[in-house]
């Protein structure tokens, strides 16, 4: 009796988060992130995946209440035209196809509504012809990466900070069993709806949450990413203590940063902006993350790239309608930001739990 007890209240409870959502955003909200539940209990223990999913319920309609635009980029991804036999090819641009010819009608609905979702901050994708040029060339980052990385054949990957999900296509295509995708923007996970609603079956899920809802019994994953998030934190060991928890015994985790290109033990912490980010908080030098990686207890700790960020892989586009790199960087002294710091700089770390 105690048992059935507990299983009608967690079944309450799972349809009285799933009536919330509906109600104020409509079925194709709740519907996608309960299948993303489904494609998690599909690869985990249920009770694993059941316990993190109740922590992270509040917070999911905390985040969509917050955010004003929530109903408008709902109603984008809505209005998106059904499209028959489709399919995704995850090389350098991810694009979206189908076997079956797509009416002007349907392609001009599409560019609208992909519109509707600037800005496009990772890319290049492309739907059904439509080219979404975005502002950074993820393509050109993610190939300094792959080369080293091998084979993802038959891992389960999470992507923290995922963005609109460009680099898990490309995970997938390395041949993933399983890409999970967190990342706080309610934008983001617009974006990555809008070409993943023509393939819902592929293994790959994203969830609009940070890393704060995760916990240290969570080590589900054989390869973790965490590109780009580095920098934005206050406390980056406890960030790197979060991905650790993520990982399997002998998962690789791959960390990619802005730094500061020295062979010495150097930090800088900016007084204000850094290229006019407001939430850069530090940028340490490759033997600093090192160091930090090793301490927090990873293994075979390796820099695989240094590369300066140029102005050809980030830059404005009619798809983000803002400013870019080039306005960021001094224009009299390019190797310098406008604030005076070293101008952006990036490496990609891999480490062995």
């Amino acid at each position: 009796m105690v048992l059935f007890e507990c299983e009608l209240s967690d079944h309450c409870q799972m349809s009285n988060f799933k009536q919330q959502l509906e109600t104020v955003w409509g079925s194709s909200l709740g519907t996608y992130l309960f299948s993303v539940r489904d494609l998690l209990e599909k690869h985990f223990s249920s009770n694993e995946v059941n316990g993190w999913w109740e922590r992270i319920e509040p917070y999911l309609l905390s985040t969509f209440r917050k955010n004003g635009k929530t109903n408008f980029w709902e109603t984008q991804i809505s209005q998106l035209p059904s499209i028959k036999n489709s399919n995704v090819d995850g090389e350098r641009v991810v694009e979206v196809k189908s076997s079956d010819v797509v009416s002007q009608l349907d392609i001009d609905d599409i560019q609208t509504a992909l519109q509707n979702l600037k800005p496009w901050r990772k890319g290049p994708f492309n739907y059904f012809g439509i080219h979404v040029d975005s502002e950074w060339r993820s393509d050109m980052k993610w190939a300094r990466i792959s080369s080293v990385l091998g084979s993802l054949q038959n891992k389960k990957v999470l992507d923290v900070g995922c963005g609109n999900g460009y680099y898990m296509w490309r995970m997938l295509d390395k041949g993933a069993s399983l890409v999970l995708g967190i990342d706080p923007s309610v934008l983001c996970l617009a974006q990555f709806r809008s070409l993943n609603r023509y393939v819902p079956n592929m293994p790959v899920g994203m969830i609009p949450v940070g890393t704060e809802t995760l916990s240290e019994d969570m080590s589900w994953f054989d390869l973790v990413f965490s590109m780009g998030v580095l920098y934005h934190r206050r406390d980056p060991i406890s960030h790197l203590i979060e991905l650790r928890n993520m990982l399997k015994p002998g998962g690789r985790l791959v960390l990619e940063t802005l730094i500061i290109d020295s062979h010495e033990k150097e930090r800088l912490i900016p007084k204000s902006r850094y290229a006019q980010m407001r939430n850069v908080w530090e940028l340490s030098s490759p033997p600093v993350i090192e160091e930090m990686l090793q301490r927090v207890g990873f293994q075979d700790v390796s820099c695989i790239d240094i590369s300066k960020t140029t102005i050809e892989e980030q830059r404005a586009t009619h798809w983000i309608e803002s400013f870019s790199l080039k306005n960021f960087l001094d224009p009299m002294d390019c190797s310098r930001t406008v604030e005076g710091y070293p101008a952006p700089v990036r490496a990609c770390f891999i480490a062995v739990l």
